[in-house]
Parts: C-alpha cells; sequence; structure tokens
C-alpha cells in the first residue's frame, strides 16, 4: 500500500481530476447560448469534486475530511444529473457522453471506497480513544 503524502497520492483525487479535465473539454462542443448555463454548471460540479477531496485530504484525520469526500460524491450526483440533461437535448454525441459516465462511474467508486476506509479509520480511532479513556 502506497503512503499517501499529499491529496495527489489518493486515486480518488486523480481520478476526479481525470474526469474534470474530460468534463472541460466536452463542454466545449456544448452550443455558446449554454456558456452561463449548462456548461458553467458542469465545469463548477466537476471542479467541485477534486478540489473537496483536496481541501477534506488536508484537514487530516477528522470529521471534516469525512464531510468533504460526502459532499464531492454530492457534485457527482449533481454533475450525472447535467449529464443526462445533456443527454436528453443531444448537445452531445453518445460516444462522448458514455466516456465522461465511464469516469464519472470509476471516480464515484473511487470516493465511495475512501470514504469507507475514512469511516473505518474514524471508527477505530474512536474505540481506541474510549479504551484508553476506560484504563
Amino acid at each position: 500500500m502506497a503512503v499517501i503524502k499529499s491529496f495527489r497520492d489518493l486515486e480518488a483525487w486523480q481520478a476526479a481530476m481525470d474526469l474534470s479535465v474530460r468534463v472541460y473539454s466536452v463542454s466545449m462542443c456544448l452550443p455558446p447560448e449554454e456558456r452561463f448555463g449548462l456548461t458553467s454548471q458542469m465545469r463548477r460540479a466537476s471542479v467541485s469534486v477534486p478540489s473537496n477531496v483536496a481541501e477534506g485530504q488536508s484537514h487530516g484525520k477528522n470529521g471534516r475530511y469525512v464531510e468533504h469526500v460526502r459532499i464531492a460524491i454530492g457534485s457527482l450526483g449533481e454533475l450525472s444529473t447535467e449529464l443526462e440533461l445533456v443527454r436528453r437535448l443531444k448537445f452531445l454525441t453518445s460516444a462522448d457522453l458514455l466516456d465522461v459516465e465511464r469516469q464519472l462511474v470509476t471516480t464515484r467508486r473511487l470516493l465511495f471506497g475512501l470514504l469507507r476506509s475514512l469511516r473505518k479509520k474514524h471508527l477505530a480511532d474512536r474505540a481506541g480513544s474510549q479504551q484508553r479513556t476506560s484504563d
């Protein structure tokens, strides 16, 4: 297992960054009149994912890290909804949408894995702290 020195070492952050880059790329194909609407919303949601992972990891081992990962997962839900709207409006090709959605699913899987790991560590830390208190 690799040592995590910064958020850049996290697979979840790396996948979220790749997703954000891809969203920026495909959003350039949206109609120009969507620049301040759907394009902007998709980009903000995609940037929120790695940003929240980075911010949470930077806080260290506390409840704030878990909360930031949960916010990142929420931003993925927002992005997923925006991609569905893009699909229904037929703004992008099926191939482009499929590629982004695959990256979104991968990122979601990694974020949920990170969340499980953080919760497990948090519970273990609490149990250890309670054990030391009762001794």
